[in-house]
């Protein structure tokens, strides 16, 4: 077998498949409609989203225009829903995710819309200042604006929910369009993360399935093992503390 060369079929660097991997500790804070305790209710525009459940028990809410749903969360269940989907986490007792995100990058590069009202949701900067969370103040100051967001967007759910429920469709595909309006400026950036990650990973996998089919197995020369630990513990997400990862 020869050295590997220019024509040898890439091998994508990141994590497989280009997806994001982070571990959740769901809020445990009793939520304004009566749960012991829950995340903050929102969509993702471009990404699917899985949750590997490892510890606790709960269940996650979800609303498409489809309808309501609660499905039960506890260890060893995998759920996941596509994008479109209003999702919110209800923790009923130390539930703990291993969250796998489609698209890496493209969450933190704001495919996240939390169900806040209307007013909220006018323009880039009036939504950036109400779903902030200062990072130079004290915890406890954290808490209280983490806890305060969540609980404005689980107001606006429960409106949202009981509205679909009812048979009026409008609110929800009132805040379906503000959303998509609201992420409408990123998308060209959203595009070059797609490339750079899912793109380049599925294209990769091509490449080999046809040098495998052509017998020319060269690539199997640069395999690697990689290894990292989280780049951040306890972060304030909109669903609980957060684990985060890097894509490598």
């Amino acid at each position: 077998m020869s050295a590997p060369h220019d024509s040898t079929p890439a091998t994508y660097p990141g994590f497989p498949a280009a997806v994001g991997v982070s571990r959740l500790r769901v809020y445990d804070w009793p939520t304004v409609d009566g749960r012991p305790g829950g995340g903050t209710p929102h969509l993702h525009l471009a990404c699917s989203e899985g949750y590997v459940v490892t510890a606790g028990r709960g269940a996650v809410q979800t609303l498409t225009v489809s309808g309501y749903r609660e499905t039960p969360l506890e260890p060893g269940t995998v759920a996941w829903f596509t994008p479109g989907t209003i999702h919110r986490l209800v923790d009923e007792g130390g539930l703990e995710i291993t969250v796998v995100m489609q698209n890496s990058g493209l969450p933190e590069a704001g495919d996240a819309v939390l169900t806040l009202p209307p007013g909220l949701l006018t323009d880039a900067g009036t939504y950036a200042d109400a779903v902030r969370i200062p990072a130079d103040v004290p915890e406890a100051e954290q808490v209280a604006v983490a806890r305060a967001r969540r609980d404005l967007a689980t107001r606006r759910f429960v409106e949202l929910r009981d509205a679909t429920e009812g048979g009026d469709p409008g609110p929800l595909a009132e805040f379906q369009r503000a959303a998509a309006a609201l992420v409408r400026p990123r998308l060209d950036a959203w595009e070059q993360r797609w490339r750079d990650g899912a793109l380049a990973a599925a294209t990769a996998t091509g490449a080999q399935l046809a040098a495998l089919r052509g017998k020319d197995e060269r690539h199997l020369a640069e395999a690697r093992v990689a290894a990292t630990g989280p780049t951040a513990r306890g972060r304030f997400g909109m669903c609980g503390r957060l684990d985060v990862y890097p894509g490598i």
